[in-house]
């Protein structure tokens, strides 16, 4: 029977073989490893391909090698050839010839090598390659003369990665050959012009420009591209052609991280589902309009030194501008210098689901007015400048999908009565580091139409993630959480709290409870059986409460108390339980460190900032747990002897005294001859 007969048996057999042998029984050829078709060379310090593989192999994987000139002979016996990864090997040269028998090779990859040294050899080579169809040339030193000859002729290529290259400019002839392209990464190189380098790739449809030096995008009309990432660069404003009937296909736009003025003037009609605009300036206008208020300021902007584009002049609250934003599901807005959303710029989008404005200006938030979507699950708009919100009982009844809201760091003090228990799905509130209070049960009685001061969750079963941190809550409500099941408790910041008896509803669900900084001293975990996250850091505890150690925690923060050891008992109890723990912060005594090897010989334990740990000698000289030098302590870990003699030390030298002082009484003429000696002596002049 030959070879090729056993093949099918073989296979059938390879599930009982993995079972009975280790993994490491797949055929060896030399440094490689042959899994079916496919052949691992990876870290082998080779110089050259080997001759020793299957000829029948589809893969061959060479990456991490020393193989600096790919020979014309080298890929002979692999005409099967199908994908083959060169990446991370010093290569300078493909020889004319290398390729020649590779007809059906369609993934090459040749990253972080130096093809630009004989690039124009190598392009020679990648031409017969007629059936190429990926082609990764990223960190390899190359220009844009450079990239247009080794692209030269490529016509089939669908896939492109030029990532961390030199590329500086790039014109119409650059991709003129590439008429399939669908992708495209030009990421993390030098550009700042790109005209017209895309008009001959009518089936690109992702693009990725991130981290260059572009600094604006006119005229965009590339109708057919669904995603593009052109984040990272130094773009002020964003134009599409807006004389185009054609939809534009659209989805996903990524500016973040540039220089934009304004909100980007979107194509009239697309499919855009994802705008991300977050780290730029943009802000609204719309306010300019108001000849009262502003009797001076002009109605439009003029866009100077724009190519392709004639003097672009757009009104400044022409909703036109916007664009077709109705198909839009996630807007990011973080971090910007938003004050207000125009008249209707919200209901212009009824597909919202995510809405992030974190770190803007918004000095108050209309619910009533913007007619936020009722497919909108996700708010946030934390560090902003909000003192209120503003709602109506019609208004929340159409949030009924919102499931996660975030309202810290503003200066919030007043509420729309019952806003989140008028939110039968939300599952995550956070309203750290405002001025509100929790309602006791007589206040919680209030309609949704006014105004109040403190919150409560009534009737909300669906809460699950609940952040209070930094309110200046002086004590809970014994009933606030009643019929609550939370599992995420966050109370930390708020000095001198009571809360021990309120949370105690929450003993079966609660998983994570932070309590740093709250000043408890004596707090009793033990009903707390469900607990995993803990953070009791920044509370001058001098020791662990006892009640941890039947717990099956999984995180610990014990930072920044005054915890000057731990009991071997109480660290043998905890460590195996633990996966985290932070303990740097706190005064350790040098010469009990026992616990530190206990917690250091858990390989399943991480002591995070392990290195800050730190602790105190005798001498109050501070020395690094990690890198214990040498301390003057006694064999048992006990006080150092240095104070046993500094104790003796006085108390032998008092008795010395006394003594040669009562010899000299005892012997008075000694004492008289040896004054007279030292004091009587003759005194010549």
């Amino acid at each position: 029977m030959s070879v090729h007969g056993l093949t099918p048996i073989l296979l059938c057999l390879l599930p009982v073989w993995r079972i009975l042998t280790p993994v490491s029984s797949h055929p060896q050829h030399g440094p490689c490893l042959v899994i079916q078709r496919t052949a691992q060379c990876n870290n082998a310090k080779l110089s050259s391909v080997p001759a020793s593989l299957p000829d029948n192999i589809e893969e061959l994987q060479l990456d991490n090698n020393h193989i600096q000139t790919l020979q014309d002979t080298s890929l002979l016996r692999y005409p099967s050839l199908k994908t083959l990864g060169l990446a991370c090997n010093g290569l300078e040269k493909l020889e004319l010839n290398t390729f020649q028998d590779s007809k059906l090779l369609e993934n090459l990859n040749l990253a972080n090598n130096y093809l630009n040294i004989s690039y124009q050899e190598s392009s020679l080579a990648l031409k017969k390659l007629p059936s190429l169809r990926a082609l990764d040339l990223s960190e390899n030193m190359l220009d844009d003369e450079m990239v247009a000859v080794l692209l030269r002729n490529l016509t089939f290529l669908e896939y492109l990665n030029l990532s961390g290259n030199f590329l500086r400019r790039l014109d119409e002839t650059s991709f003129s050959d590439l008429y399939h392209l669908k992708e495209l990464d030009l990421q993390r190189n030098m550009m700042f012009e790109i005209d017209g380098a895309f008009d001959s790739n009518p089936k690109l449809q992702r693009l990725n420009l991130a981290f260059n030096y572009l600094p604006c995008l006119t005229d965009f009309h590339m109708a057919q591209l669904v995603v593009l990432n052109v984040s990272h660069n130094m773009i002020e404003w964003f134009i599409s052609r807006q004389d185009l009937n054609d939809t534009f296909q659209l989805e996903t736009l990524d500016l973040s991280d540039n220089r934009l003025l304004f909100f980007p003037f979107l194509p009239t009609q697309s499919h855009l589902k994802n705008l991300y605009l977050s780290h730029n300036t943009v802000r609204f206008y719309e306010h300019l309009a108001d000849k009262d208020v502003f009797p001076n300021s002009t109605s439009t902007v003029e866009f100077y030194n724009i190519k392709y584009v004639k003097n672009v002049t757009a009104a400044l609250w022409d909703d036109s501008l916007h664009g077709d934003v109705s198909s839009l599901e996630i807007l990011d807005l973080r971090v910007n210098q938003v004050t207000y959303f125009p008249h209707g710029f919200v209901q212009k989008m009824p597909s919202l689901t995510r809405l992030q404005m974190c770190m803007n200006c918004l000095e108050t938030l209309n619910l009533t007015r913007e007619r936020f979507s009722d497919s909108l699950y996700e708010l946030d708009v934390s560090d902003n400048r909000l003192s209120d919100i503003i709602a109506d009982e019609d208004t929340l009844s159409t949030l009924g999908n919102l499931t996660y809201v975030n309202l810290s760091l503003n200066g919030l003090q007043w509420l729309p009565g019952g806003l989140f228990s008028s939110l039968p799905s939300v599952r995550s509130v956070d309203l750290s580091y405002n001025n509100i209070d929790i309602c006791i049960s007589e206040e919680a009685e209030i309609r949704t139409d006014t105004m109040s001061n403190c919150v409560d969750w009534k009737n909300l079963a669906s809460l699950r993630q609940l952040y209070l941190k930094g309110c200046n809550l002086a004590s809970i409500p014994v009933s606030a959480f009643d019929g609550l099941t939370l599992t995420h408790l966050e109370l930390s910041d708020n000095p001198g709290l009571i809360a021990h008896k309120s949370i105690q509803s929450l003993s079966k669900t609660l998983q994570h409870l932070g309590l740093g900084n709250t000043l408890i001293e004596d707090f009793d975990f033990s009903y707390f059986q469900s607990l995993k996250f803990l953070n009791i850091s920044r509370n001058s505890l001098a020791h662990i409460p006892p009640s941890l150690l039947d717990l099956d925690l999984k995180t610990l923060d014990l930072r920044d108390n005054r915890l000057s050891t731990i009991p071997s008992g109480q660290a043998n109890a905890l460590a195996p339980k633990l996966h985290t723990v932070f303990l740097a912060g706190n005064p350790f005594n040098c010469c009990q460190t026992e616990w530190f090897r206990t917690f250091k010989t858990i390989e399943t334990l991480d002591m995070v900032g392990q290195s800050d740990i730190e602790c105190k000698d005798l001498s109050q000289l501070i020395h690094r747990m990690e890198h214990p030098q040498s301390i003057l302590c006694d064999e048992r870990g006990e006080e150092s002897i240095f104070w046993y003699i500094l104790l003796i030390l006085p108390i032998c030298l008092t008795c010395m005294g006394i003594s040669i002082i009562g010899f000299l009484m005892f012997k008075p003429k000694m004492l008289q001859k040896s004054i007279k000696k030292k004091c009587l002596k003759p005194t010549s002049y």
